[in-house]
């Protein structure tokens, strides 16, 4: 029997004016798995998920959510969904608790509002206005108003941008119980490790196109190897030579050095240094990393998914 994916696009294509944002986009996301949408500002991820959640009518294209189209299916399709958007202004002289129960008179169904509270580490601050909660308290609460209705799909768009280190853990956490229920998540993120803790599957995009698309394994293990070494020297190398070493599988040039992406760190990277002090280089910086998906961008684009 053939399950229906959470969400489905077809040549989606968004247009602004002569810009084109979304161009021609092919996803599947399958029912109960956590999908990651990773790429630049710009590369059209904020578009397709506003025209997911049916904030923006797409210029061209085909989408189904949850087996339903926004044309025909709106109402219901607004039960069944929890939307945290990038930027989320609640009304300040409310308290946690109001904001929560006028959220939850929206919904058919939903979960107890004592209940989100505990979910979203939210109970001790439950009378508080919502101008008195610092940042990682107004995402959270956020969160908590996404899912006032039980959603089967959970739309969040860059829920962690700007949070300290423990508010990002909490709504990672938080992201994780949902995901366990058998629930579905679309998340937008910019945060490579975030990204790689919670997706199943990711889905990088870049000019309103997806480029890769697997499992963060996968698409690391795409590069050929497991370990990047960047090197900086005081003057131009030559690619050709240090690409023929062995154990190189890629070279990238960047603006002040070279990116090198090997298997064994420890047999290529004295290899390395011997080609370089051959070629009469000195060297300046010197770095190692395992490689991570913003390794994967910038070996398909040659740029960072912050630029």
């Amino acid at each position: 029997m053939e399950v229906t994916p959470a969400i489905r696009c077809r040549a989606l294509v968004k247009d602004y004016g002569s810009v084109r944002a979304v161009d021609g986009l092919e996803l599947e996301v399958q029912a109960g798995e956590c999908f990651g949408l990773l790429g630049p500002n710009g590369a059209g991820k904020t578009t397709t998920v506003e025209i997911l959640e049916g904030l923006l009518e797409a210029t061209a294209g085909a989408v189904e959510v949850l087996g339903c189209t926004w044309q025909t299916d709106a109402k219901r399709l607004r039960q069944r969904l929890g939307i945290s958007l990038q930027e989320t202004n609640l009304a300040d002289k409310l308290t946690v608790e109001e904001t929560l129960c006028l959220f939850r008179s929206f919904y058919a169904a939903g979960p107890e509002v004592a209940r989100l509270l505990e979910l979203v580490s939210l109970t001790d601050k439950r009378q508080t206005w919502y101008s008195k909660l610092s940042g990682g308290q107004k995402q959270r609460l956020a969160v908590a108003c996404a899912l006032v209705g039980a959603p089967e799909l959970l739309f969040l768009d860059e829920p962690t941008t700007g949070l300290d280190p423990q508010s990002r853990r909490q709504l990672w956490g938080l992201i994780e119980w949902f995901k366990s229920e058998g629930r579905t998540v679309l998340l937008t993120t910019h945060y490579m490790d975030e990204a790689q803790r919670l997706c199943d599957r990711v889905a990088i995009i870049d000019k309103g196109k997806v480029i890769a698309l697997g499992t963060p394994r996968e698409l690391i293990q795409s590069l050929g190897g497991t370990e990047v070494i960047e090197v900086t020297c005081d003057g131009p190398v030559d690619e050709a030579c240090v690409r023929a070493l062995p154990g190189v599988h890629a070279v990238k040039r960047r603006s002040d050095g070279l990116s090198l992406t090997v298997q064994q760190l420890h047999k290529t990277l004295p290899l390395v240094l011997a080609q370089l002090q051959q070629a009469g280089r000195a060297l300046t910086a010197l770095s190692t990393h395992h490689a991570t998906l913003e390794d994967v961008f910038v070996d398909l684009t040659g740029r960072h998914l912050r630029d």
